[in-house]
């Protein structure tokens, strides 16, 4: 099984801290069962146009509102623009949104 997208925060792992899920139907498998096994500490789920975030603390999973693997990140502003009309348009504006905030 592979995650959407995958990262490892800070130095390379044999697997993950964030795996990333994009939800286009339901059902299938239980695959924060097999993260929680990897030991992934975070896994986001993109479905219905917003992020469910679960976060693995003491060997399960409890969903959360925001990341804790990364705390600064807005979750609503990325699902904003992952789900624009233009996606070019959408990622340079995303960029310069987040030069803005490191100002």
């Amino acid at each position: 099984m592979e995650p959407d997208e995958s990262h490892c925060i800070d130095t390379e792992k044999d697997f993950p801290d964030l795996a990333i899920e994009v939800f286009v139907t339901s059902g299938g498998i239980n695959k924060l069962e097999i993260y929680r096994r990897l030991g992934v500490r975070e896994v986001w789920f993109f479905k219905n146009n917003q992020f469910e975030v679960h976060h693995l603390l003491a060997g399960e999973y409890i969903q959360v509102t925001s990341s804790q693997v990364l705390p600064h990140i807005d979750l609503k502003v990325i699902a904003q623009y992952t789900l624009a009309d233009q996606p070019l348009k959408a990622v340079k504006e995303f960029r310069e949104k987040i030069r803005e905030m490191g100002d």
